[in-house]
């Protein structure tokens, strides 16, 4: 079997439109927090320290911004646009901290095309007790089909 034949889903460019949405849904968690440091090589202690988060402006440890905003990624890579689609671009304002045991819905929705150079447009954005804690833009390759 050719890795070519294999149905992977998706959307194509052709299929894509204008107010197409998918949401995510994930509660952080403190192994979450250790995971993406760990990876990330990030330790700033407002992430890890309860009692150096205890004397900021936050009161508490907060999730690194990137983490939740990585979620945009999950989204895009296997629901909406799927498989195949690459990232050119993000823009992102983190405007309120996310903390442990919060659960974070990342939604993106289309808001343009140009579907002759296969470019979708985005908004992408996450909320916590329907506050939102992220907002951005983002621009992706989709190919055709």
């Amino acid at each position: 079997m050719n890795v070519n034949d294999v149905n992977f889903g998706g959307y194509s460019i052709e299929e894509i439109s204008i107010g197409m949405k998918e949401a995510y849904c994930h509660t952080i968690s403190d192994a979450d927090i250790k995971a993406y440091a760990g990876i990330s090589g990030d330790n700033n202690p407002v992430h890890m320290s309860k009692a150096y988060a205890a004397n900021t402006r936050f009161k508490d440890r907060i999730a690194h911004g990137f983490y939740s905003a990585g979620f945009f990624s999950a989204l895009f890579g296997t629901k909406l646009p799927g498989p195949g689609c690459v990232y050119v671009s993000q823009n992102l304002k983190f405007v309120r901290p996310v903390y442990i045991n919060d659960e974070v819905i990342a939604v993106v929705e289309v808001t343009s095309l140009d579907k002759p150079r296969g470019r979708v447009f985005f908004s992408t954005r996450c909320f916590v007790n329907e506050k939102m804690v992220i907002d951005g833009e983002a621009e992706l390759y989709i190919p055709k089909k």
